[in-house]
C-alpha cells in the first residue's frame, strides 16, 4: 500500500514531502480492500447487491455552544442481511483531514463476507459539523455512542443483547482513535465495551507523548496536522495558536504563560492513557497494526496500547503486527531508511493487513476457526522485510558503551558501536548513564543505527527520541528512552547508538545554547532475540 492521499496533501500543505509507505488507506478516509485491482463488473456487482443509506444524526454541541452538531454517515447493508438472517457489523472512520467512504467497493471484502458496515465523518470533517476536539470523551465520545445506538436499532444486525450489536471496528490513525474512544466510553458508562473486537492501525496511546515526547514538539507533524484541518476549520482556534506557538518556541504550551493554551490539559482525556489511569482496561480481542517506521505514532505507542489498554486475558486473544510504514517523513538528519512492506500480515494471513483483519473478525465476531495463528504475540517487521515474532519486547541484555556525546545547536550525528552482528533485536531499548550538559535548555536526539562503521551507520527505523534538560546537569544519573525497533544486524555490520544535536522530525527543536551533551558510563539495554 502507498501513503494515503490525504496525508500527502497534508504534507504538501505543510511544505513537507513523504516517502511511499505501507499504511492502510483508512488514514485518508477509506480502506484498502483490494478495490483498486477489481474489475468494473465486480464493482458493479458489489454496488448492485448492497443497499447504501446516507444520513446524519444530531449530537452534542461543541463546548461553549448551544447548537447541536450533525454527524454524517453511510450504512452499507449486504444482500444477505435480513430480519431473519442477521449479520455482524463493522464500524469505520477516516484519518485526520479525511472523510467517510461512500462507495461500497471500498468495503468489498467485508460486504462479500456478510458484514454490515457504517462509515462516518468525524466531527469537524467531511459533511459533519462542529470542531474536532481530537477524540475527547466529552465531545466525540457522544458522537461514537450515538452511532453505536443507531446500529443497535437496525433490525438486520446481530445482537448480543438489548443495545448491544455484534460489533467490530476498523480504521487507521484518527480512525483508530475513535475505536478506543468508543470502546472505553461504553465501558466507562455501561460497564462493558459493547464493541466485541477492534482492529486499529497506526494510532496512539498518549497524544501528548506522541506530539511532544519529553515536551519537545514534533514540529513537522504539528505543522502537518494543523494544515490538514485548515480547509474545514476543523480545530478550535486556540489549538491552532498553540501548535504554532510550539513550533516557534520549541516548547509544548502548558498554560504557564497568561493566555496560553494548556496543551497537556487539552489532550489529557484524548486517548487510552486517560482511561487506563482511571483503572479501565478493555477485555476484548484487538488486532493491532502499528508502523515500525512511523514518526508520529511510533511503534512504542502501539506497544503501550498492547501493554496497558487491554487486559492480560484479552492479550491472549489479540495479535500485534508491526509493518514498515505508517506516518512516514523522510529521515535525512539523522539518516534513515526507505522501505515499505508488511511481511507479518503475509506470514499470518497470506495477504495484507486488510486480509488479516477479515480473518480476525471472522474468528472473533462469527466464531469461525479460520486457522489463524499468532495470538498473544508480537509480530514485527524488520527493515529487510522479514517478520520477527516474540512474546516479550522488554530489554533483557546490556552492553557497556562508555561515553556517548553530541554537540548542541549544530553538528553531525555521531554513532557509537554497541554490538557486532549477527544480532537480532526486537522491542523497546533504552540507555542509562551519567549525564553532563552545562548549557540551558539542553537537547539531544537518540536512536539505534546499523552500518559497517560509524561513518555509514543509518537509523534502524527512522525514529529518534529526545532528551530535554532545561537546566545545567553535572554527572547525574539518567534513563533515556530509545525508539522501539525490530532489526536483524548481519555479520560484517554492527549495531550503534546514534546521538544527534538535531532531527528533521523535530525541526528547530535542538538546544538553545551551544555546548555538548555527554552521557558517561553508558549502558545500552536491548531486547535481544535468542538464536
Amino acid at each position: 500500500m502507498k501513503i494515503a492521499l490525504a496525508l500527502g496533501a497534508v504534507l504538501t500543505a505543510a511544505g513537507l514531502s513523504a516517502l511511499p509507505t505501507h499504511t492502510a488507506a483508512q488514514a485518508a478516509g477509506g480502506v484498502n480492500s483490494g478495490a483498486n485491482s477489481a474489475t468494473s463488473s465486480s464493482a458493479a456487482k458489489v454496488a448492485e447487491n448492497v443497499k447504501v443509506t446516507n444520513d446524519c444524526l444530531t449530537s452534542v454541541p461543541d463546548p461553549g455552544s448551544t447548537q447541536q452538531v450533525k454527524i454524517c454517515y453511510t450504512i452499507f447493508r449486504p444482500a444477505t442481511a435480513t430480519k431473519r438472517h442477521k449479520v455482524p457489523f463493522i464500524m469505520h472512520s477516516h484519518g485526520w483531514g479525511g472523510s467517510r467512504t461512500t462507495d461500497p467497493q471500498g468495503f468489498q471484502e467485508f460486504l462479500d463476507a456478510g458484514y454490515g458496515v457504517l462509515s462516518f465523518d468525524q466531527r469537524g470533517f467531511g459533511e459533519s459539523g462542529g470542531h474536532a476536539y481530537v477524540e475527547n470523551p466529552d465531545v466525540e465520545g457522544h458522537d461514537v455512542r450515538g452511532l453505536v445506538k443507531l446500529i443497535s436499532h437496525l433490525d438486520w444486525v446481530k445482537k448480543d443483547g438489548r443495545g448491544d450489536p455484534r460489533l467490530g471496528a476498523i480504521g487507521g490513525s484518527y480512525g483508530g482513535g475513535y475505536q478506543f474512544l468508543g470502546a472505553f466510553e461504553e465501558l466507562r458508562l455501561k460497564g462493558k465495551p459493547v464493541f466485541d473486537a477492534l482492529a486499529p492501525e497506526i494510532t496512539w496511546y498518549d497524544l501528548n507523548q506522541s506530539l511532544a515526547p519529553e515536551e519537545v514538539v514534533r514540529t513537522a507533524w504539528a505543522s502537518a496536522l494543523s494544515a490538514a484541518s485548515t480547509a474545514s476549520d476543523a480545530l478550535p482556534p486556540n489549538v491552532y495558536a498553540a501548535l504554532a506557538e510550539g513550533a516557534a518556541t520549541g516548547m509544548w504550551p502548558d498554560g504557564s504563560v497568561p493566555g496560553e493554551e494548556d496543551m497537556p490539559a487539552f489532550f489529557r482525556k484524548n486517548g487510552p492513557k486517560w482511561h487506563v489511569d482511571h483503572g479501565r482496561r478493555l477485555d476484548i480481542p484487538v488486532l493491532f497494526g502499528q508502523g515500525t517506521t512511523d514518526s508520529l505514532f511510533p511503534l512504542q505507542q502501539g506497544l503501550a496500547n498492547w501493554r496497558h489498554s487491554i487486559t492480560r486475558k484479552a492479550r491472549r486473544h489479540s495479535i500485534f503486527v508491526g509493518y514498515n510504514g505508517g506516518h512516514v517523513l523522510p529521515a535525512v538528519v539523522p539518516p534513515g531508511i526507505d522501505v515499505t512492506s508488511d511481511p507479518c500480515s503475509k506470514q499470518l494471513a497470506g495477504g495484507d493487513f486488510q486480509r488479516l483483519s477479515l480473518r480476525f473478525f471472522d474468528e472473533q465476531l462469527k466464531g469461525r476457526d479460520t486457522g489463524l495463528r499468532g495470538y498473544g504475540r508480537y509480530h514485527l517487521a524488520t527493515p529487510d522485510s522479514t517478520c520477527t515474532t516474540v512474546r516479550s519486547v522488554d530489554a533483557d541484555t546490556t552492553y557497556d558503551v562508555g561515553t556517548v556525546a553530541t554537540t548542541e545547536t549544530g553538528g553531525v550525528p555521531l554513532s557509537y558501536e554497541v554490538a557486532q552482528g549477527p544480532i537480532r533485536v526486537a522491542g523497546t531499548p533504552y540507555l542509562t548513564g551519567t549525564l553532563t550538559a552545562l548549557g540551558a535548555n539542553n537537547r539531544a536526539f537518540y536512536g539505534l543505527a546499523v552500518g559497517t562503521s560509524p561513518a555509514d551507520a543509518h537509523l534502524v527505523q527512522n525514529n529518534v527520541l529526545p532528551l530535554n534538560e532545561l537546566a545545567p546537569v553535572t554527572g547525574e544519573g539518567r534513563r533515556i528512552a530509545l525508539p522501539s525497533v525490530a532489526v536483524d544486524v548481519p555479520a560484517g555490520q554492527s549495531l550503534f547508538v546514534l546521538a544527534s544535536p538535531v532531527s528533521d522530525t523535530f525541526v528547530g527543536m535542538g538546544s538553545r545554547t551551544p555546548g555538548a551533551v555527554v552521557l558517561d558510563n553508558t549502558v545500552v539495554h536491548l531486547p535481544v532475540v535468542g538464536p
